[in-house]
């Protein structure tokens, strides 16, 4: 019987709308997007090499001794272990100009684009 009396913010609490994880200032905005980008990038970027991986082994597996399947297959490896190392050194790269030599902010992924104040 009291919970029939009792409203409905007694029983369940009270209902809060979602919190928003796109900031209000508009150089917080695009500072995050810029972060969501950078991840989106590295993302794509794994998953292609794991995919690039996986069919050179399939090629080579396949390949049954033929010499020149055998090299087509050696070298989509290595183009794929090449790309994840310049993917590697572009964002140690970028993580350094922006952390170490600009002072954006303490992290590589998230950071505030500077402004100039009135």
């Amino acid at each position: 019987m009291k919970i029939l009396a009792a409203g409905v913010e007694d029983v369940i609490g009270t209902i809060k709308p979602p919190i928003s994880t796109i900031p209000d200032e508009p150089t917080e905005a695009v500072g995050s997007l810029i972060s969501l980008g950078i991840q989106l990038f590295i993302i794509v970027a794994g998953v292609t090499l794991l995919i690039v991986l996986l069919l050179g082994a399939y090629e080579w597996i396949v390949s049954g001794g033929d010499k020149e399947k055998l090299s087509k297959a050696q070298q989509k490896i290595t183009n794929a272990v090449i790309g994840i190392i310049v993917v590697v050194v572009v964002l140690s790269v970028f993580c350094v100009v922006t952390v170490d030599i600009l002072k954006l902010s303490d992290s590589c992924f998230s950071f505030k684009i500077p402004t100039l104040s009135p």
